[in-house]
């Protein structure tokens, strides 16, 4: 079984579930908005979601492909320098994270897209390097 996903991440991401972090983790970007624009449907899903962490894990593992791209690694380089492209350079993606670079995160409309989008970004380029 893939292991792509860190149940301790997701748990680590739950202390900012308010703001949906964990949902996007997870690949769930559009309960990932709602919970960023309703601080976690009102702290009451935030609270659900506590027990909800090891099933959205296992569905993660399922859902994307293992491959040479690490799904943490890119979260932690996105999280922390996402608007310097530092995830981007990691997928290899050069011309965009040289843009994010010089851009901000693209004026942070790219790093928003990024957050909603990056495990299918990773998920693709896992794939692609598999048939090489």
């Amino acid at each position: 079984m893939n292991n792509t996903h860190s149940v301790v991440i997701g748990y680590v991401l739950w202390i900012f579930g308010f703001m949906g972090a964990h949902r996007f983790y997870y690949g769930r970007p559009i309960s990932g908005i709602i919970y960023f624009f309703t601080l976690g449907l009102f702290f009451i899903g935030w609270i659900v979601d506590l027990f909800l962490i090891p099933s959205m894990d296992k569905s993660a593992d399922r859902r994307f492909t293992k491959g040479s791209k690490d799904y943490n690694i890119t979260w932690i380089l996105m999280t922390f320098l996402g608007i310097f492209g530092a995830h981007r350079l990691y997928m290899g993606k050069w011309i965009t994270a040289i843009l994010w670079f010089f851009t901000g995160g693209f004026f942070l409309i790219g790093y928003l897209y990024d957050f909603c989008t990056l495990n299918s970004q990773i998920d693709e380029v896992n794939r692609n390097s598999r048939r090489l």
